[in-house]
């Protein structure tokens, strides 16, 4: 007989290409065992093999010398004892390979059960015969069914009545086409059924796979109730807009990025005389005049960078469209930016302002020609006081002084004893001294003479001077030169606001002391009244009746300057005038 051959490193050598199936996991939850691999498990049978080979010949050598009988009984017995040792091998083999591919079906099965238990949306698996044969915790609380009254039920029970015969015959065409999955409904939304009777839109998807020989259909659906509630809501609320966008009085142009149209209300197609359909997807630019298109994109883009919500265009002038028919007109712009829906869109609101620059130029004119009338009626009242004060100053108080005269040569040719004469002609002596006197007031108060005389300076300082005699208040006077030359008009307007400002400090101030300036640069006049009065609100500058200091803006108007008044109850009035002056050489 041939002896067994012995192992080999090769025969013992572990085959990567084969599967473990023995060892895996223990039955008992020990420690594992050693895994046999198919190489392994051959190398060990490998000697029981050879004994039986062995054993066979013997009993064929046996029979062939008379051994028969002897020799064939151990050779039986060897052999079943190998057959016995490689058949339980064999099977512990096949068994262990069963059991672990049922746990790892088991485990898989439960996994796939969690996630479909667990699931958000609602999960139906039915058969072809429409029976349901799943129907998971999420599709209980939707539909408003248990599961028990559901499995094994025509999945027809989940839909409106009057849908059943039309969804059987989707699902079979479905079942026909061999495609794994798709989307059901297309672009129309499905119809599910409550158990209380309420029908729910939904979305779906439906997948098939063949199990057990048999087909069966799942389907994946939603709840879209609440989406459907806010597309409605949306729907509603743009509609809402649209409305209120194309009721709107001022035009309303929305554009992207690119600056193309994307809305055109109906007050813009009215302003514009161009038609929505035209407008919108068009270049914005169509509507702007050419030498302002560059400017006004350039502005737009400047204004996206800034990320300021909304602001007013052209605050620093007027804005101007371009009509279809190519007239050109002025509006009242404000822009607003959006970023989002996949870029950022600008909304300018729009208003022809057309009559409202017409009225504005109209005004405008007329409030030149009543400054130059304004202008003109003061040049007038000072030459006509002018004109009046000097006939006083020479005429009547010359006569005045020749009658003063006369009356003295007449008192000291009245002859002794007559004192009632003398008295007399004292009394008319003493009544022309006061009319020559009031005569010369008067004639100042119209206008001094040394105004035109002496100029400016000299006339403030007896202005001053007389100030302080009528009302017993200190007045100081500060003059930045004393030989301060201005032109006749802008010196008149100088004395004229002091004249003023003191006689309002003798009427209302209460004042203990005023100080007034005058200074003078290479372009401007600057005059300074102050007193430390009881002052008055700055909200209520002027009494009803009251034109004072109206008088002394509207005079510095006229001359191109202004009047700035500060005052405070209690903190005394400051009034300050600065007049544009020209240069000495260009006085004509």
């Amino acid at each position: 007989m041939n002896a067994p051959r012995p192992e080999t490193a090769t025969d013992m050598e572990p085959r990567t290409d084969e599967r473990t199936y023995l060892g895996d996991l223990p039955a008992n939850g020990g420690p594992a065992r050693p895994t046999l691999s198919a190489g392994r498990l051959l190398a060990i049978c490998t000697p029981s093999l050879a004994l039986i080979a062995s054993a066979a010949a013997m009993a064929i050598t046996a029979w062939l010398t008379g051994w028969y009988r002897t020799e064939m009984l151990v050779a039986a017995q060897v052999t079943g004892a190998a057959t016995g040792l490689l058949a339980v091998f064999l099977l512990y083999w096949q068994i262990h390979q069963r059991q672990a591919a049922t746990r790892a079906l088991q485990s898989a099965t439960a996994r796939v059960s969690d996630i479909v238990e667990s699931a958000m949306d609602p999960i139906i698996t039915f058969d072809t015969t429409q029976r349901v044969i799943l129907f998971n915790a999420a599709a209980e609380k939707v539909f408003g069914r248990p599961r028990d009254a559901v499995l094994g039920q025509p999945v027809d029970k989940l839909l409106p009545q009057r849908f059943p015969d039309m969804h059987g015959e989707q699902i079979e065409r479905f079942g026909r086409t061999g495609a794994t999955a798709r989307r059901m409904g297309g672009l129309t939304v499905l119809t599910g059924l409550r158990a209380n009777g309420e029908e729910f839109p939904i979305e779906a998807s439906i997948s098939q796979h063949r199990e057990e020989g048999r087909n069966l259909f799942t389907v994946i659906l939603r709840d879209i109730s609440e989406r459907i509630e806010a597309q409605k809501m949306l729907a509603r609320s743009e509609a809402r807009l649209r409305g209120i966008v194309d009721s709107a009085m001022d035009a309303i142009i929305t554009v992207d990025d690119a600056q193309h149209v994307v809305l055109f209300n109906a007050a813009a197609e009215a302003m514009f005389g161009c038609p929505r359909d035209e407008a919108l997807g068009a270049p914005l630019a169509g509507f702007i005049p050419d030498r302002l298109r560059r400017m006004h994109a350039e502005h737009v883009r400047l204004f996206g960078e800034t990320g300021t919500a909304s602001r007013r265009m052209g605050a620093q002038r007027i804005v101007t469209g371009l009509r279809r028919d190519g007239g050109e007109f002025p509006i009242d712009a404000s822009i607003s930016q959006l970023d989002g829906f996949g870029g950022k869109f600008y909304t300018v609101i729009l208003r022809d302002v057309s009559e409202r620059v017409r009225a504005d130029e109209a005004l405008r004119r007329s409030k030149d020609e009543l400054r130059e009338m304004g202008a003109a009626a003061h040049a007038a009242r000072e030459q006509e006081m002018s004109r009046l004060a000097r006939e006083l100053h020479d005429e009547l108080a010359q006569s005045l002084t020749a009658l003063q005269m006369d009356v003295a040569w007449c008192k000291e040719r009245v002859p002794d004893g007559q004192p009632a004469t003398v008295a007399k002609l004292a009394r008319m002596e003493t009544l022309l001294d006061e009319t020559v006197a009031a005569t010369r007031r008067i004639a100042a108060d119209l206008r001094p003479l040394m105004l035109d005389d002496l100029g400016l300076v000299p006339a403030v300082e007896w202005l001053v001077e007389s100030f302080t005699q009528r009302n017993g208040i200190p007045c100081e006077l500060a003059v930045s030169s004393a030989e301060l030359e201005l032109p006749s008009a802008h010196a008149t307007a100088v004395f004229r606001i002091v004249q003023e400002s003191l006689a309002n400090v003798g009427k209302h101030a209460r004042a203990s002391r005023v100080t007034i300036a005058i200074e003078r640069n290479a372009s401007e006049l600057t005059l300074s009244v102050r007193d430390n009065g009881g002052g008055f609100s700055s909200q209520h500058p002027r009494k009803p009746n009251s034109y004072g200091l109206l008088g002394l803006r509207e005079r510095a108007s006229l001359l191109g300057g202004e009047v700035t008044i500060t005052s405070a109850p209690g903190q005394g009035t400051h009034v300050e005038v600065r007049l544009p002056v020209a240069p000495l050489a260009t006085w004509s």
